[in-house]
């Protein structure tokens, strides 16, 4: 099959839309499944690419959660603590490698994961379908699924759930294209090859990155290269724990990862593993109430007439001293930057967020005030020397 019809446009009153090749080779997916639109299949190529780099430059079983053309999470398949499992409401599953990196992929931000596309690295098992089954999510690409896997997500969506399979051995022509407004645009694809290589140059007092901070550098570094500029990629653990994408700024950028990784961190305090939610709330409004109890506007959930749509008892309130305390525990977490930092802002913000490893490209005018405000933390920082910037 050498062109594909397709739903729509990135909006329904662009029509027609398909994709199709310009080289005379068949197209390197199958749909088994749905009928997917043109922000669906963008987001598939784009995460792909995201989980077969990062199982190649892992050996790890990798998944991606996407959404609107970047990721809203991606992991490796490494073990996940009770406290995990329980915050990303998979404790009542069992859970194989690749299902166990789509469970962080997609649990790390919940909110932006609602409605993702799902990617991943290795053939779709049971367990990853069954887990998928009970998400609100538009599709799936992998290389693969088992027969039990494919009967599971067919009954998805009433039936429509898109399915994409396509060949882990497909490889593009070197030079891509793009058009816009009549005028096509030509570059060279980013073939950048992205390892823990890339990490030798530390140009700070500290010069010691443990091996599984390598592993989060080389994962954040992988995410943003599929992430719409700017971009900042916090990690830890062998999963992005918040994603700023997309921002003219790149201190906003910082920021707005930086309190999505909070976020993450504050839910694994014991007062929100603990709220009393009544039975049958759905999960988004349960995820919802979850960040709006954690934020500034918990009134919103917990004054008198709302608590009890919510809860069973109503919750105290998580402080902000409470918020503070637990945050001044957050540590071992590491950032990657798709450009450099501009100023040393941008590093006083991630080390309120438990930041001790940074790799970022270097060039910038400021270096020396980056650098000086990482010596007074004592954070290792890696110059990579090369910028991932893409749209």
């Amino acid at each position: 099959m050498k062109e594909l019809e397709l739903k729509y446009g990135c909006n329904p009153n662009q029509k027609p839309a398909k994709i199709f090749t310009n080289d005379g080779r068949d197209l390197p997916i199958r749909v088994l499944n749905g009928r997917p639109g043109y922000i669906n299949l963008l987001d598939a190529f784009n995460s792909w690419q995201l989980v077969k780099e990062l199982k190649a430059a892992t050996g790890m079983p990798a998944a991606a959660s996407f959404k609107h053309v970047s990721p809203a999470g991606a992991a490796v398949a490494k073990p996940m603590s009770d406290t995990l499992k329980k915050i990303y409401f998979v404790d009542d599953l069992e859970l194989s490698p690749i299902a166990t990196a789509y469970a962080r992929a997609r649990g790390a931000d919940r909110m932006s994961s609602y409605g993702d596309w799902a990617a991943l690295s290795d053939v779709c098992d049971k367990e990853t379908a069954t887990l998928l089954a009970r998400e609100v999510s538009d599709g799936i690409i992998a290389p693969g699924y088992t027969d039990e896997a494919l009967a599971i997500l067919k009954t998805k969506r009433k039936g429509t759930y898109n399915v994409v399979e396509i060949d882990p051995d497909y490889k593009p022509e070197p030079i891509e294209h793009k058009d816009v407004f009549g005028i096509t645009f030509e570059q060279g694809r980013n073939e950048l090859k992205i390892d823990a290589d890339m990490l030798t140059n530390l140009v700070t007092e500290n010069k010691e990155i443990p091996e599984d901070a390598k592993l989060d550098l080389v994962l954040s570094l992988i995410t943003l290269k599929y992430t719409q500029s700017n971009s900042v990629c916090y990690a830890k653990d062998g999963q992005a724990i918040g994603i700023g994408a997309g921002q003219q700024s790149r201190i906003h950028c910082t920021r707005l990862a930086g309190n999505k990784a909070d976020i993450w961190y504050l839910r694994q305090h014991e007062k929100v593993l603990n709220l009393p939610f009544k039975e049958g709330i759905r999960r988004p409004d349960r995820d919802n109430t979850i960040d709006v109890y954690i934020s500034e506007e918990h009134d919103d959930v917990l004054r008198d007439g709302v608590w009890q749509q919510f809860f069973t008892e109503k919750p105290e309130v998580f402080t902000r001293e409470e918020k503070a305390a637990w945050l001044a525990t957050f540590k071992g977490v590491s950032v990657g930057s798709d450009a450099f930092f501009p100023f040393g802002d941008n590093i006083e913000r991630v080390h309120k967020s438990g930041v001790e490893f940074i790799a970022q490209p270097g060039g910038s005018i400021r270096d020396d005030n980056v650098i000086d405000t990482c010596n007074k933390y004592g954070i290792a920082m890696a110059f990579t020397g090369i910028r991932l910037f893409h749209h």
